[in-house]
């Protein structure tokens, strides 16, 4: 209109970067950050801001400018919610990698990324050791090294402590101390479309993709994170996502927001997350359905009391959790949460939004309803369409089309793979790759499937989710995972693999009839094996890729001798 300007009055690039400096302003005394053993003091919000911007000023003393990529290669410790921060006011792009890389592939993304820096954790020297060797035999420029002596738990994961410097040029803690010059200040972007975080997916389904999140993106996913999670100011968050997962679903920022405190566990089980919460006072926290199984699984003797007249809210995204999983969550104390989201999209995109109508239906009903993705959060839009018409499904539970997004909150590109990023984004929506239908009502999503998950039998689509969550009623399994496996007769039939729960025996023939009891006979799976565990990617997604293969390694079932 006629009159309105543009100026810096009136607006500022959004950054998370923001959110500390607000803390460290409203809640300079409260504590930030404080390792979930130990007895170490907690660092307040002014350490820590004080803290970031020092080892921002030391990596510019390093060379690092705009846009170079900062990598770190650690667990949960309190560095890696330091560096979160300090990265970006170097104006440098952070990479946390996945902490269960192995070597080669670590080598091949510090490669890909071209990391300036990358800062190691020590429990994880020895791999790092062996990526920078490979990536020097490989040609490559190898970062500069710093090491993160920090260890929460007093050893690594082979029980020896590391010598501290050691095949490192730099340490952590004396590189915040260094700093750099007294004058030196942060360097907030001047576009807010400019790079925050490079993530890697996790490479369920094919080799990772490096996926640019901005600023812009960043500060609204943090928000729309805080509002999901229902989190007040001064929240209390257990870190049992993995940091490197979506920045911590955009919690890194999120929790910093609120004035919150950040509670950082470096070996999630069942036993540790309920010792944190009992220590603590823990308010929030998250992680896939495998860290829900955790909780539900604990041994009496490793539970402890949760904080009295409130419930300790769980966001849980990765893969459907099994109703089952979901009630007994909530016998214990537990709020679920149930969000759906992608690498792409910062992590959480949709939430299963409760209706107080819902609470007076019994108790399995009210767990089947969590187990739906729901609908999108306030940063971007959510819907199911036909990929070949790109016309929204019905709202019928039957008609399967493609999740698909759009919005402020959707990745900017893949990095260097203009072809994927074109082809994720084609039409102006981000296709998933996951199936879904809408529920009636409510138009919920429900995810069926990821698109090379579902089998076909003679046919017929089998939803693998639903085939899980009948084995998962089975009182002696723990885990399922369900694939298909080739049949002469029927093309594929589901084959399932399970893990039982401890003292617990599991009869596969036993099973199979179990679940034709619950099932469609066709859905049934018509192979089961027994397992002690199921493989993983470390933010606790099924790598199904594996299963598969294993599955057709059996060969044909018509012929087999199973």
């Amino acid at each position: 209109m006629e009159g309105a300007v543009l100026c810096a009055a009136n607006h500022a690039p959004l950054t998370p970067l923001s959110f500390l400096d607000r803390s460290a302003l409203v809640y300079p005394d409260r504590p930030a950050v404080v390792a979930a053993a130990g007895d170490a003091p907690p660092r307040t919000w002014r350490e820590t801001r004080a803290r970031c911007l020092r080892l921002a000023a030391a990596l510019a003393g390093l060379g690092v400018q705009r846009r170079h990529v900062v990598a770190v290669f650690a667990q949960n410790v309190p560095a890696m919610c330091e560096l979160h921060f300090a990265v970006p006011m170097a104006g440098a792009v952070i990479c946390a990698l996945n902490s269960r890389l192995d070597a080669a592939m670590a080598s091949v993304l510090l490669r890909h990324s071209e990391a300036r820096v990358l800062f190691v954790d020590s429990a994880l020297l020895g791999v790092a050791r062996e990526a920078l060797r490979l990536l020097s035999d490989a040609g490559a420029t190898p970062p500069v090294v710093v090491l993160i002596t920090e260890l929460l738990d007093g050893c690594d994961d082979e029980g020896s402590t590391p010598s501290p410097g050691a095949s490192a040029e730099h340490e952590y803690e004396a590189l915040v101390s260094r700093g750099g010059p007294p004058e030196f200040a942060a360097r907030w972007p001047a576009d807010e479309n400019e790079p925050i975080a490079l993530n890697y997916t996790s490479g369920t389904t094919s080799r990772p993709k490096g996926v640019i999140y901005s600023h812009r993106g960043a500060y609204l996913n943090s928000l729309a994170a805080v509002l999901l999670n229902d989190m007040p100011s001064m929240p209390v968050y257990l870190w049992t996502v993995p940091m490197f997962h979506c920045n911590g679903w955009c919690m890194a920022w999120g929790v910093a927001a609120q004035g919150g405190t950040n509670v950082c566990l470096r070996k999630v089980t069942g036993a540790a997350i309920f010792d944190a919460v009992s220590r603590h006072g823990v308010t929030h926290m998250g992680g896939a359905p495998t860290v829900l199984g955790m909780i539900v699984h604990a041994a009496p003797e490793e539970r402890r009391p949760l904080p009295a007249g409130r419930k300790v809210a769980v966001m849980t995204g990765g893969a459907p959790p099994p109703p089952v999983v979901l009630f007994r969550m909530e016998a214990l104390g537990f709020l679920v949460i149930h969000s759906y989201g992608l690498t792409e999209t910062y992590g959480p995109a949709t939430v299963c939004t409760w209706r107080p109508e819902w609470d007076a239906l019994p108790a399995g009903e009210r767990a089947a309803i969590k187990a739906r993705q729901g609908l999108h959060h306030l940063g971007l839009e959510v819907d199911v369409k036909d990929p070949a018409t790109m016309r929204s499904v019905p709202a019928d539970g039957a008609t399967m089309g493609e999740v698909m997004f759009r919005g402020n909150t959707v990745m900017s590109g893949y990095y260097k793979d203009a072809a994927a990023t074109a082809e994720a984004l084609a039409g102006g929506w981000f296709r998933s790759g996951d199936l879904a239908v809408r529920v009636p009502g409510d138009g919920y999503v429900k995810i069926r499937d990821r698109s090379k998950d579902i089998i076909i039998s003679g046919g017929e689509n089998i939803s693998t989710i639903e085939v899980e969550a009948a084995l998962f009623a089975h009182p002696a399994v723990a885990e399922a995972a369900v694939v298909g496996r080739p049949d002469e007769h029927w093309g594929e039939t589901p084959c399932a693999f399970v893990v039982a729960k401890k003292g617990e025996r599991v009869e596969p023939e036993e099973v199979v009839a179990f679940c034709r009891g619950r099932l469609p006979r066709y859905m049934a799976p018509r192979t089961v094996v027994v397992v002690e565990e199921l493989p993983k990617t470390a933010t606790g997604k099924v790598q199904k890729f594996a299963l598969r293969d294993k599955a057709k390694a059996m060969g044909n079932l018509s012929t087999s001798k199973l």
